[in-house]
Order: C-alpha cells, then sequence, then structure tokens
C-alpha cells in the first residue's frame, strides 16, 4: 500500500527527536518533511541538533535514524500541505495553538501539547482506551469548518493513570482516586529540571500538573453522548512530584470501586482487557498491553521501561484498601517517553489510520 505523507513539526526537541526514532521504517507512515523554528531552518538534521558547542544533541536510546539526517529543516510556513497527510505536532503549547490551527485547517494533527485538550469538541484519546471518542473529530471539523482535526494525546502523568482505571471503572466502577506520582525527569523537557535541583531530592510540586489530571482522566473515561463528551464521575485527588529517576512515571494509586474487588479480580480483569485490547496486531502497539506483578518489589522504572518497547503499563503492588469499603491499591508504571509521548502519538495515528480518520 502507499505510505502517508507525514510531517513532524518541532523536530529538534526532545519529544520530536521520539517521533523520529518511533517512525523510522514504519509500515504505513513516511515522515516526508519536517519542520522547526527559524533558528533551524534551512539546516540539514545533523546540523540543527547541535548545541552552541557543535555536540550533536540527541536525547533518544539509540542511533539517529539514517532517512532524516540529511533531510533539511523546514520553516513551519514553509510547509507544503498539499504533499502531506498528516501533521505530528511535538511543538510547545503556547506557540502550539497557532501552528496547530493553521495545520488543522488543512490536515489531521496528532499533538502531545495541551493546547487544545480541554476544548469541548476536542477528545484526548489513548488508544484501546476510549477509541470512541474519536467520533467527536468529526464534530470539530464541522464546527470549525476545517478539512483536518487536531487530536490531542493527554499529559504523561494522565496516561498511566486513565489506562489503569479504564478496565477497573468498566467492570466495578470508580468513585474515588487519590493517587501520588513520581515523574521521571525528563518529563521536565530539557531545561526543565537542574541537576543541582534534584539530585539527592524530590521536587514535591509541578505546576498545573494536579490539575492536568484530574481534569484529563474524567474526560478520557467519560462517555460521547449527543456529540459531546460528559466527564467520568469519579473524584480524584493527586499529588504530583518529580524523583530522580531519567524515564518513566511510577504512581501510588488508591480507588474506592462502586463492587467488591479483590487482587485476584484485578489481575483476571488486565489479563482478560490484554485478550481483547483493540490496538492488538497495530505496529506500535506492545504484545501486552498491560503487565500484572505479583512479585511485591515491581514495578521498578529500571526494570519495567524497556517492556513492551515502553508501551506496555505495569501494574503491581496489587492489594485490598480498607480506608474504603470497596477498595484497591496499586503502583503503576508508564513510560513517559514512549507510550505518553511520541511513540503513543504514532499508536494513536495507527488506531485513527484503521477507523478511516487518516
Amino acid at each position: 500500500m502507499d505510505k502517508k505523507r507525514v510531517a513532524i513539526i518541532g523536530v529538534t526537541g526532545s519529544v520530536g527527536q521520539e517521533f523520529v526514532q518511533s517512525l523510522e521504517n514504519h509500515p504505513w507512515f513516511e515522515v516526508t518533511q519536517i519542520a522547526a523554528s527559524e533558528r533551524s531552518a534551512g539546516k540539514d538534521y545533523l546540523d540543527a541538533i547541535k548545541d552552541a558547542s557543535g555536540i550533536i544533541a540527541w536525547d533518544v536510546d539509540g542511533e539517529i535514524p539514517e532517512y532524516i539526517k540529511s533531510m533539511t529543516v523546514k520553516k513551519i510556513d514553509d510547509l507544503d500541505v498539499s504533499q502531506l497527510d498528516l501533521v505530528f505536532s511535538a511543538v510547545e503549547s503556547v506557540a502550539a495553538r497557532d501552528i496547530e490551527t493553521k495545520m488543522a485547517a488543512d490536515l489531521p494533527v496528532i499533538s502531545t501539547s495541551s493546547a487544545y485538550r480541554y476544548e469541548e469538541d476536542v477528545p484526548i484519546l489513548i488508544p484501546g482506551i476510549n477509541d470512541d471518542q474519536a467520533e467527536l473529530l468529526e464534530t470539530q471539523k464541522k464546527n470549525r469548518n476545517w478539512k483536518g482535526w487536531v487530536a490531542p494525546l493527554p499529559n504523561c502523568t494522565t496516561t498511566g493513570l486513565a489506562i489503569t482505571l479504564k478496565p477497573l471503572l468498566d467492570k466495578y466502577g470508580v468513585k474515588k482516586v487519590m493517587m501520588t506520582s513520581m515523574q521521571a525527569i525528563s518529563g521536565g523537557g530539557r531545561s526543565g529540571v537542574s541537576a543541582m535541583g534534584i539530585t539527592d531530592n524530590i521536587i514535591p510540586y509541578i505546576p498545573k500538573e494536579e490539575e492536568k489530571v484530574r481534569t484529563e482522566t474524567r474526560k478520557i473515561l467519560g462517555k460521547l453522548k449527543d456529540g459531546k463528551i460528559e466527564d467520568a464521575d469519579i473524584r480524584i485527588s493527586c499529588t504530583c512530584t518529580r524523583v530522580p529517576i531519567i524515564d518513566g512515571h511510577t504512581e501510588s494509586v488508591f480507588v474506592e470501586t462502586s463492587s467488591e474487588i479483590d487482587p485476584a479480580k484485578a489481575k483476571e480483569l488486565y489479563n482478560s482487557y490484554n485478550q481483547n485490547i483493540s490496538v492488538q496486531g497495530l505496529p506500535s502497539a506492545p504484545e501486552k498491553y498491560y503487565a500484572f506483578h505479583e512479585d511485591p518489589t515491581r514495578p521498578q522504572p529500571r526494570m519495567e521501561r524497556s517492556v513492551g518497547g515502553g508501551m506496555t503499563t505495569t501494574i503491581g503492588r496489587v492489594e485490598k484498601e480498607e480506608l474504603f469499603d470497596h477498595g484497591l491499591k496499586y503502583i503503576l508504571f508508564s513510560h513517559n517517553k514512549k507510550m505518553g509521548s511520541a511513540k503513543g502519538a504514532v499508536l494513536l495515528a495507527e488506531m485513527l489510520y484503521k477507523k478511516g480518520k487518516i
């Protein structure tokens, strides 16, 4: 089949680099144009990612793919939209609003930014969790008179929480959630966390993070009715912290369910979701969407971040919670730079392609 022609905007940043790697030799998508700031425009990609001292700043595990090295970085305004089928946006949120609005007038846009997440006609999609909300993209196109649409990923901290809550909500109901995150330094971006600030330390506050988790989780787990998303009726309290871990977010979760649940039922539930998850067989999907551990020492970031190519969500320390009449507590691990970022966006593109949206 002919591959879909895609552009990566923000291609020189850490998330843009993850897109570059995630799309290498992709069977359905081919990167044909790349764009970044005016500072990088006109340069070959290798030159564009050099720092001030001339050293190549490649933030991703593995080698730089050959296909991208000599490709010329364009100004965003110089992208030829007539020669594209899809745009991946890895732009910071301040600039993303204008850029994604302009691109969506002509093309589908899949974004890692928060610029459009909280709009009424914009679903926050996690492939395998709320695929049915993709129908809202058609409403969005009509509302805005666009040829394309904008489909943003959630905040990377929301991703693991929503993924693990979905089966519990469907089978047992979810009333209340308390969560404490232990988030990797890579989630703060290149300039987001100083080495002196995080070494031998925990940062107990991440600006706006907790509000994002509460709002996004309820929206993702909500129901699409009459062209609108009705948020899930779940009370969520969270404390988001930064810890000296390179990659991968760990979260401690307490859940009050509507009906009785125990660890054995939870294991059976997640295993059954693995058998029937909608993304099975997609190129970027892991063999197992969920990994369930009975070993109380798991999950651990160094052990889990490579599982499923960073696309598997790991659950462990699953116990009954006595604070609630019906309660469960568990620890989850989710890779913020893979499932929670560019590779998750590529999986979303695959799901939407399969649905005929691209």
